[in-house]
């Protein structure tokens, strides 16, 4: 009887430790590892290197197929690429949530709102370039700084949800 009670509080002892044990993603789940992709795909995914370790394996695939297709972009795609990749490192993980949260919105509105939105946002870009490079009417610059537009609300959509 003893060792029967002896047997069973081994047993709860050791299924007790392993609960306590905190799981690990299996070594899979978060490869491909930074030192796992081949030069030129660093190159390409740099500004998310110092991120890379906490992407999720979806993301990090998103990324590696991003890298692949590169070098057949255009020159002007590997520069929005590059732009839109930067801006997105810059983000705070609540920044990017967002961003998500809103991609996912307007990709449930009918395309015509979307293009609307679209348009919206170039005339807006249009417009802060002109009051950057000092093409725009004083009034115009004046305007927008008294009013506080910094960015509309349009700003917050990214180019694709799994950013």
């Amino acid at each position: 009887m003893r060792r029967g009670l002896l047997a069973i509080l081994v047993l709860c002892l050791a299924a007790g430790a392993a609960l306590a044990q905190p799981k690990k993603a299996p070594a899979s789940a978060s490869r491909p590892a930074w030192g796992e992709l081949t030069v030129d795909q660093q190159k390409v995914l740099e500004p998310l290197k110092p991120d890379w370790d906490a992407l999720d394996r979806a993301r990090k695939l998103k990324w590696v197929g991003i890298a692949k297709r590169y070098p057949a972009m255009k020159p002007q795609e590997q520069a929005r690429v590059q732009r839109r990749m930067q801006a997105w490192a810059k983000l705070t993980p609540q920044q990017r949530r967002q961003a998500r949260e809103t991609y996912k919105q307007l990709a449930k509105q009918p395309p015509g709102e979307r293009d609307k939105l679209r348009n919206k946002w170039a005339e807006y870009q249009r417009q802060q370039s002109a009051v950057a490079t000092g093409d725009a009417p004083a009034d115009q610059a004046e305007s927008q700084e008294a009013a506080g537009e910094d960015k509309p609300a349009e700003a917050s959509i990214p180019a694709s949800p799994s950013h």
